[in-house]
């Protein structure tokens, strides 16, 4: 066992001392955060004004279509002939032409750019002339756009869980939107990490490296503390990214909060008082971020992060044993591709698997994917921010400890022959007879 810590504690080391690691683990929450917010800083604030110029000769849509702060639109009077002939020479950026035959032939509005019309620009105009001549036809049947508008009703539901505990207040779009996240998380992580212990083993074979090392510890001993050493570095940066994410997550609101108090976006709630007089009332609005938050706040997050960390160890040991096999059945790492892409299958198949999940969270092909260790680490975590019986929760956890125990076995039978083999490029076929190899 103390071999064993002895080369876990140099991987996790060498890893977490390396100045990438420290870049990716502190920098990559805040980078990603930043980069974000200025994409979408820079997609609000980066649309200059676009005039428009609309010739109307059914004359039935001047100054219906409203200007906004993005859009300017303009009605001269001059002929179409004119306005097309000037446009170059105008500061206009498009030309809109509405033909007099609007109502017979809505398809026969014509845009005109230097250099081209940009699909939003296409669309605000179609919904607008589209918008106004239902206008026409509802008012043309005795019905106002008032009448319309008012018969509209926005739906919105809670979503309330109902269990023997009792009810609890539930979000459906955080529960999905948060096992999404993490299942793309795992899908990523397994493949780098698993590749990371593939490496380090033919790197160590290729330099001849191994043949000194398993002089003092048994191969398995070795393969074992590569395993862990680089799934205490994977952890590591899990843990750190979790700290990181929620403080992010808690500062925000509060600023976003104040920079919308000093822009002035709070609401004046008028109401009448007992003694007839007027009572204001000063109501903040809500925004993006406290929403996200109250949304969160729904889901049971111990438990998520908790499932979290055993889906990562279990599926981590379970791939990266496979991993470690192949690394030490090989002499080089262009030898391994033939090996890779079979073991990735699984998870690929996992993550597409997930997508489907997603809509039907308790059907068989979400309870027999979730259960198979091979698929349960991704599929599960889909599956436990929307509710999972305690059962089934128990039965895959334990299924997927079954399982990496097996792959680890199976990989220390491969790993033991191959990391001293050199000069024969192993098979599939090869590899399976060194399972049953005494000694």
């Amino acid at each position: 066992m103390n071999t064993i810590f002895l080369v876990l504690k140099r991987e996790y080391l060498v890893r977490v001392r390396k100045k990438s690691f420290i870049i990716m683990t502190i920098l990559a929450p805040l980078l990603s955060f930043g980069f974000y917010a200025m994409m979408i800083y820079l997609a609000v604030s980066s649309v200059d004004e676009k005039k428009i110029e609309v010739i109307d000769a059914s004359g039935m849509f001047k100054g219906k279509i409203q200007s906004t702060d993005t859009y300017k639109f303009s009605y001269p009077e001059v002929a179409f002939a004119d306005a097309k002939k000037n446009f170059l020479n105008s500061d206009y950026d498009v030309l809109a032409y509405i033909p007099a035959d609007i109502m017979a032939h809505p398809e026969g509005i014509q845009l005109y750019a230097e250099k081209g019309v940009s699909y939003e620009i296409k669309n605000e105009i179609e919904k607008a002339v589209e918008r106004e001549i239902e206008n026409i036809k509802l008012t043309q049947a005795g019905i106002t756009r008032k009448v319309l508008e008012e018969a509209k009703v926005s739906v919105d539901s809670d979503t309330i869980s109902l269990n023997e505990e009792g009810e609890k207040e539930s979000s459906t779009g955080a529960a999905t939107a948060v096992g999404g996240i993490c299942a793309f998380v795992l899908y990523i992580t397994m493949m780098i990490y698993g590749t990371q212990v593939m490496r380090s083993i033919t790197e160590e074979k290729t330099s001849r490296i191994v043949e000194v090392i398993i002089s003092s510890i048994k191969p398995f001993q070795l393969m074992l503390g590569k395993i862990l050493g680089v799934a205490m570095v994977g952890l590591t940066q899990f843990l750190l990214w979790i700290l990181l994410t929620v403080g992010l997550f808690t500062v925000a609101p509060g600023i976003m909060q104040k920079r919308a108090e000093m822009a002035g976006t709070v609401q004046a709630q008028v109401t009448q008082s007992a003694d007839g007089g007027k009572k204001t009332t000063v109501v903040k609005a809500e925004g993006p971020a406290a929403k996200i938050m109250k949304a969160v706040s729904t889901l049971n997050l111990p438990l998520i992060i908790g499932c979290f960390l055993f889906y990562y160890l279990g599926g981590y040991l379970l791939y990266s044993a496979l991993f470690g096999a192949i690394g030490a059945a090989v002499d080089n790492e262009a030898d391994t591709q033939q090996f890779v892409f079979p073991i990735m299958l699984p998870i690929i198949f996992a993550f597409g698997v997930a997508q489907f999940v997603l809509r039907d969270p308790d059907g068989s092909l979400a309870f027999w994917a979730s259960m198979i260790p091979f698929t349960s680490p991704i599929v599960m975590m889909v599956r436990i921010p929307l509710g999972v019986p305690a059962w089934e929760l128990a039965l895959s956890m334990g299924l997927l400890v079954l399982g990496f125990i097996g792959t680890i076995w199976l990989a220390s039978r491969i790993y033991r022959v191959g990391i001293l083999m050199y000069g024969k490029k192993p098979t599939f076929k090869e590899m399976s007879k060194w399972l049953f190899y005494k000694g």
